[in-house]
């Protein structure tokens, strides 16, 4: 773990600090070339902007760009650690949209004191870009900011620690209850956790088909149910009319365990109390809910995710965030929406069931994969992803209604 830090350490400060810098995309060699990029050729781009706004996205980068934005609230699993030691985080993400989908990124970090103040820096700032990744940013506020946003800008604003954890997990999931031979209408699920990843993860499962009902949170004070008074407005979407008060009461017979809280929580006579073929996806990050190993030595009928690129099923949001802002920006969506979110689901969910090519073996270290208990979603390496989703997403956008442009002829070809 020493040398890991140091690596780490070393990565981010050497031989230049950061992970991020911008490049220029056309020629800046001559007196001339000044000339057209700066005073006075600069004017004529100016002038048609003016008369046609739309045609910013001719004339600038704004239709290749994404702001990853936070205010350093909700670190990683790092706590609140304050905008500054965000950054590296958010270049992070930066890295990751221009090494999996090819768009250029900035990351911004806002210091506020209230919420409105964030929205409205947020706000103030968001034409100049393509498209806005809110990221870190703690739960409640993170969803009254996200609603805010979305509705004072015409760009899509996407906070992908709740929706791109969300699509993933959704991949994932009805694929491991294809395999399980379970159906998602008549599955019990626990979700330990009920904060933004949480909440948005089992919204979405109930719109893929999950019911309401049979779905069992639990936060700090035990499960969300219907007799607590102590529920915010997003947690009493949740709150349960049930008798079961502790994770122990709620996993007896469950179907689904979905963790997305912290580590160690779920132990193995839990575990042992799953109904017959259960499935965990144990997502706290670094440290799971519980050990794989732990738990299939306890049930070898189990089929088992985390959030660790050292164990199979890896829930990783690169997987969906970059190939959804990717789609949206290559037909000019005004939001991500529902459809756009579930379309890229089912690709996701479709390409784990594709053969693997040699390139993506290689670069996941595996000599084979193959549909099944151990790979019910697709690995982060796979080039494949880009198309697949991007593609769904923005047919689902234009379909939708919300996107400005037609579907580009032979897209992703």
């Amino acid at each position: 773990m020493t040398d890991l830090r140091q690596q780490a350490l070393d990565y981010h400060s050497l031989p230049t600090p950061g992970k991020i810098s911008v490049a220029l995309t056309t020629s800046a060699e001559t007196s001339y070339d000044l000339s057209l990029a700066y005073s006075p050729g600069v004017a004529e781009p100016c002038r048609e902007i003016a008369k046609n706004p739309d045609d910013v996205y001719k004339y600038t980068a704004k239709g290749n760009t994404v702001a990853v934005i936070t205010n350093g609230t909700a670190v990683l699993g790092l706590g609140n650690l304050g905008p500054m030691a965000s950054k590296p985080v958010m270049e992070g993400k930066s890295l990751l949209f221009k090494r999996f989908a090819n768009i250029d990124s900035f990351d911004i970090e806002v210091k506020h004191k209230t919420v409105e103040e964030f929205v409205n820096t947020v706000a103030n700032i968001a034409d100049s870009f393509g498209g806005i990744n809110l990221e870190d940013i703690k739960a409640p506020e993170c969803f009254a900011i996200e609603k805010a946003l979305i509705e004072r800008c015409k760009i899509p604003v996407f906070h992908d620690d709740q929706h791109g954890t969300a699509i993933v997990t959704a991949a994932g999931m009805m694929n491991a209850l294809d395999i399980q031979g379970k159906d998602i209408k008549q599955a019990n699920i626990v979700c330990l956790g009920a904060g933004a990843a949480a909440i948005a993860c089992m919204e979405l499962l109930i719109k893929c088909g999950a019911q309401r009902e049979k779905i069992y949170m639990l936060d700090t004070k035990g499960v969300v149910h219907t007799r607590r008074d102590d529920l915010n407005e997003y947690k009493k979407l949740f709150a349960n009319n049930t008798d079961k008060r502790t994770l122990d009461d709620a996993i007896e017979g469950a179907d689904v365990f979905v963790g997305v809280s912290g580590p160690d929580l779920l132990s193995q006579k839990q575990v042992k109390a799953m109904a017959a073929k259960p499935i965990i996806f144990a997502c706290s990050n670094p440290d799971p809910e519980i050990k794989p190993e732990l738990a299939l030595a306890a049930r070898d009928d189990l089929i088992m995710a985390t959030g660790r690129s050292d164990y199979p099923n890896q829930v990783n949001n690169v997987l969906c965030f970059p190939f959804i802002f990717r789609g949206a920006l290559d037909v000019r969506a005004r939001t991500i929406n529902d459809a756009m979110k579930i379309a890229a689901v089912h690709a996701i969910r479709a390409l784990a069931k594709e053969p693997v090519p040699a390139e993506v073996l290689k670069a996941s270290g595996e000599k084979a994969l193959t549909f099944g208990k151990d790979y019910i979603i697709p690995k982060p390496m796979d080039p494949r992803l880009c198309a697949a989703v991007a593609t769904a997403v923005a047919q689902a956008a234009v379909d939708s209604g919300v996107a400005a442009l037609e579907m580009p002829e032979n897209y992703m070809a």
